[in-house]
């Protein structure tokens, strides 16, 4: 499995192939994709393609795909609630998790690369709603790493990362591979989560996306971007 461990951005619209060359220049050596998902905020993504991603990984970029799939019944953002998970969380799942493969593999993403489930932040309290999303995420990351790929999660630490650890200690199978945690305003680190104990999803396994919304200016091209530590699986790209 190919892995990397260093600084990465991520941002809505896939860069174009002159800023990621320009962007070099940066202390950044990663990417986060928002490749695919109903969910996804960018659904427009012209310049996201098979070409793109050999370019990037030619110019020594290590890509992080990110599939926005159906949201939390219980979502805080107002923006997501349209595409919430329905009445049958389990086989939507396993519908999502197909599509995300069907999708990776289109943009030459071959497994065993991680796919990164991104579920926004929720009301994980919610015994209801937590019981449909776990089974949701369950049946992604089965059908995900069935088909040859290692399923990987993201969401805030206080909601969804403190649910999937929950789940974890009551002994919850099928559970994601690779957890990427949002807390913001605070310094990178990887293994000091108060959500998680330190000796889970170790080694390896961990991104800390620490803050978000930054405007930042290498090469003479202006992003804005989100700004993550990573110590975790990337993509193999053929």
């Amino acid at each position: 499995m190919r892995t990397f461990h260093g600084k990465a951005f991520d941002v809505c619209q896939a860069p174009s192939r002159d800023i990621m060359r320009r962007w070099r220049d940066s202390d950044y050596r990663a990417v986060g994709v928002y490749y695919g998902g109903r969910g996804r905020a960018c659904r427009a993504q012209p310049g996201l393609t098979r070409g793109w991603m050999r370019a990037v990984d030619r110019m020594g970029w290590r890509v992080l795909p990110v599939y926005v799939g159906s949201q939390a019944p219980c979502v805080t953002a107002r923006h997501k609630r349209g595409v919430r998970i329905g009445r049958h969380p389990w086989r939507q799942g396993v519908r999502e998790g197909r599509d995300a493969v069907r999708r990776a593999k289109k943009l030459g993403i071959r497994g065993p690369s991680p796919l990164y489930l991104d579920m926004e932040a929720y009301t994980f309290r919610k015994r209801a709603c937590a019981r449909t999303t776990l089974s949701f995420v369950r049946a992604w990351d089965r059908e995900v790493r069935r088909r040859g790929y290692v399923p990987g999660f993201y969401s805030s630490a206080d909601s969804g990362v403190r649910h999937m650890a929950e789940a974890r200690r009551a002994g919850v199978r099928d559970l994601p591979s690779v957890i990427w945690f949002a807390r913001w305003h605070t310094r990178p680190h990887l293994y000091r989560e108060r959500a998680l104990e330190g000796h889970v999803w170790h080694p390896q396994r961990r991104i800390h996306q620490y803050a978000g919304n930054v405007k930042e200016r290498h090469g003479g091209r202006t992003l804005v971007v989100d700004r993550n530590l990573v110590h975790a699986p990337v993509a193999r790209i053929g």
